[in-house]
């Protein structure tokens, strides 16, 4: 006989589980009690804000392609954590959320801090349940498992009642890990196909993205590319597929991309596209945030092989030539060990699309007295090849996004999702399951207020991440859209903050301030050697919003706009 927590406990440790991400709450405190002193080798972090705790869940599902699992209490920390799940969702990362739920007899009765999560959290999970009888979690366990990894990976949630794991069950336990079910291998008249698709273009693309990328698909699409002389573009926050390096890499697409590779993405006659979909950010065609405009919709103009892991996302929106569910790894395979001969031509213009990035890396002026492309080009220059960099949301990422090359696979993480107060859990998340490896986290002063209050993880954890924090004391990107669209009339984006500094110090960690470029380099080097936990404060100029423009750019061209 074994208490449902028990059984709870059991069934993660048998499915691998690492860590546990939760903010303590009474309605599962026998399950931590379970994991704690049956499987005290799961580490449990507590964290200080649900959504910062499923956050940490989500970037451990995006680096390491197993389920991130995170618990919380019934309403209100399930309503906190929704954010993260649908992190999850949009980016195609494997989470298993756990929600504590009130005992059984007082469900329907609007009790205390209760709601029905499986209607809430159902628009954006692969699958809600409840679990009212401690004999089925086994099986509700194994089934979350292997529905958060087969498919388009993504967040199942859990609802398990406080009585359930206190109730007592002699089920046995599941007899071996779940196993998820992995898309099929294209079948030899689609590859037939696809190359001779490929065989009559004459200016075509491979487009690369989505979640839970292995080294050997990785080497197989970089081999495949290079022998055949295709270009590749990454979709957007992906960036770390393709190394950098190569010369078959052309760029990043969606918010942000460069306007001449969007240029030449419309010339194209054939794309390949491979394991992420053909969604709103990574199909921006004009502008800042216009998606759904790089292909004609419904029927591109070009010839499109769309390929993803299961079939919820082919011809959803834009109908292609060839729609595939197959597996990421045997597409990749296929794709490198077939014996066609790179075709005249494609060499040609994959080394124009190169030429174009290349163009885009050259560090142009930056206002302030921070110079943000040469201090990008720094650290990458410092930091190994197997640093971990964190992004949030706003327009100071645009930075990064133009001027900080990858080059090993599971080294950025960034949401798709577009959710602010990401990369702080997420870079602690990362510390912790790579303690070894360096971890950066870029964030702009609003973004990082979305979730500073995690700081204290880290500094209790040891989760010694480095924060480099862009103050201009702006929304930046709302502050775009105003300037756009507002006539630049602002309206709440302009900040009155902390001091960061002393922030970072009462969390005990250790804190830099920097206003000039020369003083980033002895800054950051101070907060490699301090053993715990770093912020460095970049003063930035509010004229330095994006890595393509200036306020005053902005403001020119609407003028010209009016004028014209």
């Amino acid at each position: 006989m074994r208490k449902g927590g028990d059984i709870l406990a059991d069934e993660l440790a048998l499915n691998g589980a690492e860590i546990i991400y939760h903010v303590p709450g009474e309605s599962f405190l026998i399950a931590l009690d379970a994991l704690g002193t049956r499987h005290p080798g799961i580490r449990a972090i507590s964290c200080r804000h649900e959504n910062g705790a499923a956050q940490m869940a989500e970037a451990y599902g995006k680096l390491t392609g197993k389920p991130g699992i995170a618990f919380v209490t019934r309403s209100p920390g399930a309503t906190n954590a929704v954010n993260g799940v649908h992190t999850a969702f949009q980016d195609s990362s494997p989470m298993i959320l756990i929600v504590g739920q009130v005992k059984r007899s007082i469900l329907e009765r609007e009790p205390f801090m209760s709601y029905d999560f499986r209607t809430m959290f159902a628009p954006m999970a692969k699958w809600v349940a409840q679990i009212d009888d401690p004999a089925r979690i086994p099986e509700f366990v194994q089934r979350a498992w292997s529905t958060a990894l087969s498919g388009r990976k993504g967040p199942v949630v859990l609802v398990v009642p406080e009585d359930v794991l206190e109730e007592m069950s002699d089920v046995a336990p599941s007899a071996r890990p779940a196993v998820p079910s992995r898309g099929g291998t294209p079948r030899p008249e689609d590859l037939e196909r696809i190359f001779a698709m490929l065989a009559e273009a004459e200016k075509p693309l491979v487009v690369v993205g989505g979640s839970d990328w292995t080294e050997s698909a990785r080497e197989n699409i970089q081999s495949f590319a290079t022998r055949l002389g295709l270009p590749v573009v990454t979709t957007f926050r992906r960036r770390d597929i393709i190394d950098h390096r190569l010369d078959c890499y052309a760029g990043e697409i969606g918010i942000g991309s460069n306007p001449a590779l969007l240029a030449h993405i419309r010339e194209t006659d054939f794309i390949l596209m491979l394991n992420d979909a053909l969604s709103d950010v990574n199909t921006i065609g004009a502008g800042y945030m216009e998606g759904f405009t790089l292909f004609a919709i419904p029927h591109p103009r070009q010839k499109i092989v769309h390929v993803m892991a299961g079939h919820g996302d082919l011809n959803r929106v834009f109908q292609v030539d060839l729609a595939l569910a197959a597996d990421n790894d045997a597409t990749a395979s296929a794709l490198a060990g077939h014996p066609a001969e790179a075709q005249p031509g494609h060499a040609r213009w994959s080394a124009q699309l190169r030429a174009t990035l290349l163009k885009e890396r050259v560090p142009q002026p930056c206002p302030g007295g921070i110079d943000l492309p040469g201090v990008m080009g720094w650290l990458r220059e410092r930091l190994p090849e197997d640093a971990i960099v964190t992004n949030g949301v706003g327009a100071y990422a645009t930075w990064s996004q133009r001027y900080f090359p990858h080059y090993r696979l599971h080294t950025q993480l960034g949401p798709i999702s577009g959710s602010m107060g990401y990369s702080l859990p997420a870079a602690i998340s990362a510390k912790l399951v790579h303690p070894e490896r360096v971890v950066v986290e870029f964030v702009g002063d609003g973004c990082f207020q979305m979730s500073s209050e995690e700081l204290a993880t880290a500094a209790q954890y040891g989760a010694n991440v480095i924060i480099i924090l862009f103050n201009n004391g702006l929304y930046g990107t709302i502050r775009i859209h105003e300037e756009n669209r507002l006539d630049g009339r602002a309206n709440g984006t302009e900040l009155v903050n902390p001091d960061f500094l002393m922030l970072a110090k009462a969390y005990g960690a250790h804190g830099e301030r920097v206003a000039r470029t020369e003083e980033f380099a002895p800054a950051f080097e101070r907060c490699l050697a301090a053993g715990k936990p770093a912020l460095i404060e970049m003063v930035i100029d509010p004229e330095a919003i994006h890595c393509r423009y200036s306020l005053s750019d902005l403001r020119a061209r609407r003028a010209a706009r009016v004028k014209g």
